[in-house]
């Protein structure tokens, strides 16, 4: 509260800030209350009280509280990472992906809250939109995966399917580490580094060859 040189209290004044300012305050506040106890959980009027704002000027950004919550799951899973050097000569396959491995830790640990809120959505239900961004997340993953490991001129459909699978196995060791505390970090990084590599080098080549029999 704010004290006038009389003594009287007014009224806490609300900072003015930009449209898309204003927005990514919101963001940041949503993604924070749904992270830390779920969709159901939390309420605009708690998430404008905390971005001190008035919950209409909530919904004229938002909408509805589940277009909030979609845009924070959004905000979230497509936030970029550091950039991870690919290989060269001088540089091993397995060095970048125990690189590529320790900056989704990090990134996942950093929005771990918002992340496990997304992937779960207790509270939220089945929904097509959210959906269509987690599958967004894992496709941008995969697509990652590809680029940074110099797979390009090997990408093709068996790849990418593999490579999904991998997001998935991916999801659920971070959830042993962080959640469930089954895995230390540095068993998350070498679960994931020595999975990632012999999914590359045996199992993708081992699904080719029978896709190419398959099709043959």
């Amino acid at each position: 509260m704010d004290l006038a040189t009389d003594g009287a209290v007014r009224e806490p004044r609300w900072q003015r800030l930009e449209h898309d300012e204003r927005r990514s305050q919101i963001l940041d506040v949503a993604g924070r209350l749904f992270g830390a106890r779920g969709y159901a959980a939390v309420s605009t009027s708690e998430i404008a009280r905390e971005a001190g704002i008035t919950r209409g000027l909530l919904h004229h950004y938002f909408g509805s509280k589940r277009d909030l919550f979609l845009e924070a799951v959004r905000a979230v899973v497509h936030a970029p990472m550091v950039p991870v050097r690919g290989p060269a000569p001088d540089r091993a396959m397995e060095d970048v992906i125990s690189e590529a491995v320790d900056q989704w830790l990090t990134f996942v640990h950093r929005n771990r809250r918002t992340w496990f809120a997304a992937m779960a959505a207790e509270g939220f239900g089945r929904d097509a939109g959210l959906e269509e961004i987690v599958d967004e997340a894992r496709d941008g993953t995969v697509s990652a995966i590809v680029d940074v490991l110099g797979l390009s001129d090997r990408d093709s459909p068996v790849l990418r399917t593999v490579l999904r699978t991998y997001s998935g196995l991916a999801e659920q060791a971070s959830r042993e580490w962080l959640v469930r505390k089954r895995l230390t970090r540095a068993e998350a990084l070498s679960l994931l580094s020595a999975a990632l590599l012999a999914m590359v080098r045996d199992v993708v080549p081992a699904v080719e060859a029978i896709a190419g029999g398959r099709h043959g």
